[in-house]
């Protein structure tokens, strides 16, 4: 299988160092812990819902999906569809009581509305499964690094960690997202490029159909049945509504309207763009057929067909997308062992640059954990594999009760911390049977998790302190936030923030333009030069813009 060329690491290095001086750059604005975890709620919706998307979005999508993919077809897709749901779900339902709770963590919550002990077992369970899940994406980067690459396993997995590490520390959520959005235009961008060279390399759609007919049955593949995938859809509508990175995206925005908007419109970034991710990978079963590892097609079709230089803006592309995850994954985790824990177990009063050095010390800690993890995650059976199981084991339990707390006051602190207690003992066994399919074991445990919460409230508390903080916290959740409430952005800090973007997008457009030019005549390359003009006239158009936004004085804060 081809390797990268010289020229690709030339490309990826240059885009890394542009995201990097966009990590430094935004490091410069953060002033205390809030703005650290939540941009003191002036992130623009449509910013935080580009943002929502690729912090769930990783390479776990062009190696895990793309392998069901390259063995199903099409049936990959309905599985990328179950990711819709939750977000409309996030919108119509959680978005706007995100916001209204005023929280910086998305755990904080529960102390309110259960108590310290709920608010504590679900800091350190949930961090638990946080590492779990982020293992599992950066063992995913590290496939893809070493399919495309001459790097070792080992050392793709030391190398993303520690980049990944570094680039979260620096600044912040406004940095990831910023980060987030820049990188979505170039990962589009690149899996939009392999899509008609895919199909030419596979003699075109009509010979890929006509030699695959299964490939693009929807219901293809021995899970596509109703029953797996009802169970899937609900078990992917839990995990994504109690993500801590999903959640923070919600109440980072300035009000409810937008919470709704970065919702509606995650859905419909994920409802659009997976069949264009998995065709590459469909179009792997002509132009690399037999392949041992299915999960190696899509970054085997890509290496294969791209020019040089622009393999290394996808490789960079889709390292950036799950730098993208893993950023806002080690910052919404150093947020909760910072504020859930470190803050109220070890010292209540110390300064806002003393938590913010606690927070960065302790992305250093995630990213060490995350890493050594990563190296183990093939024993249990691959990317996707691996994710379903220990979502299902462990997910489900911490879900429901951080979800539904926020939804009905009726449930009591016992039911939380049974429902993870009971839930997670009871995943354990159920998938250690082997007479039970997965399907059937996690339907149970989701059914004996909502049984127990809801179940709790039906024994009335006699706490009159208790019964009375619920009733208030319940109120603010009613209540529309006011306008002192919502804040402002500056208009000397859109200015900034709109030049960020025209300098990065118009380094992006000059990089593939030059790579494009290098190898001139190319399909990929003619490709290439059409997007790198659409990319350089968007920079054009965001710097007119800009000028609406520009500083009356020096001072950008």
């Amino acid at each position: 299988m081809e390797k990268l060329q010289a020229l690709d690491y030339y490309s990826f290095l240059i885009y890394m160092l542009l995201m990097a001086g966009v990590g430094v750059f935004f490091g410069w604005f953060v002033k205390d812990i809030s703005q650290y975890f939540k941009g003191g709620n002036t992130i623009p919706w449509l910013i935080g819902a580009i943002s929502n998307y690729m912090g769930l979005f990783s390479s776990f999508v062009f190696v895990a999906h793309a392998g069901i993919a390259y063995q199903y077809g099409l049936f990959g897709v309905i599985i990328l569809w179950s990711t819709v749901f939750p977000c409309l779900i996030a919108a119509k339902f959680l978005g706007k009581r995100w916001r209204r709770s005023g929280i910086i963590t998305p755990v904080e919550y529960l102390e309110t509305r259960f108590n310290s002990g709920v608010r504590q077992t679900f800091s350190w369970i949930g961090l638990g499964i946080r590492f779990l899940d982020n293992m599992v994406r950066l063992y995913a980067i590290g496939i893809f690094i070493t399919t495309a690459t001459s790097f070792s396993f080992f050392e793709a997995i030391l190398i993303s960690g520690f980049v990944i590490t570094a680039f979260t520390i620096v600044g912040g959520v406004w940095a990831v997202v910023v980060m987030d959005t820049l990188q979505f235009v170039i990962l589009i961008f690149a899996s939009l490029l392999l899509v008609p060279l895919a199909l030419d390399a596979a003699g075109g759609l009509s010979n890929l159909v006509d030699s695959h007919p299964q490939h693009f049955n929807l219901l293809n593949g021995p899970n596509a049945t109703p029953l797996w995938i009802l169970v899937y859809y609900l078990l992917i509508s839990l995990k994504y509504n109690a993500n801590w990175v999903f959640i923070q995206r919600f109440y980072s925005v300035k009000d409810e309207s937008s919470s709704q908007k970065l919702g509606y419109f995650t859905a419909a970034l994920f409802f659009v763009f997976p069949i264009f991710f998995l065709i590459p990978a469909i179009a792997a079963q002509e132009i690399l057929p037999g392949l041992d590892n299915p999960e190696m097609a899509y970054v085997g079709v890509a290496v294969k067909l791209l020019p040089s230089g622009l393999m290394g803006l996808m490789l960079a592309a889709i390292f950036s997308a799950t730098m993208s995850s893993l950023n806002s994954e080690f910052n919404v985790m150093s947020g909760v062992l910072t504020s859930d824990i470190y803050k109220r177990l070890v010292k209540r009063d110390g300064s806002e640059r003393h938590y913010i050095w606690v927070a960065r010390l302790n992305i250093v800690l995630v990213g060490i954990v995350a890493t050594t993890g990563a190296l183990f995650v093939g024993r249990l059976g691959g990317a996707f594999e691996a994710n379903k199981l220990l979502t299902g084991i462990f997910s489900i339990p911490l879900a429901i009760p951080l979800i539904f707390g926020i939804l009905s006051k009726r449930p009591r602190p016992i039911g939380a911390i049974a429902t993870v207690v009971v839930g997670i003992f009871l995943g354990l066994i159920l998938n250690g049977m082997s007479g039970i399919s997965w399907e059937m074991a996690t339907l149970i445990e989701i059914t004996v998790c909502f049984a127990i919460f809801f179940g709790s409230g039906f024994f009335v508390s006699k706490s009159r302190e208790y019964i009375d903080r619920v009733n208030a916290f319940f109120l603010l959740l009613r209540t529309p936030l006011t306008k002192d409430e919502i804040p402002v952005i500056s208009p000397d800090f859109l200015h900034v923030l709109f030049l960020v973007f025209v300098a990065a997008l118009a380094i992006s457009g000059a990089l593939i333009l030059g790579m494009a030019l290098l190898s001139i005549g190319t399909m990929g390359s003619d490709i290439a030069l059409v997007g790198s003009v659409f990319l350089l006239v968007l920079s054009a158009i965001l710097f007119f813009f800009s000028r609406r936004f520009k500083p009356k004085n020096k001072s950008i804060a």
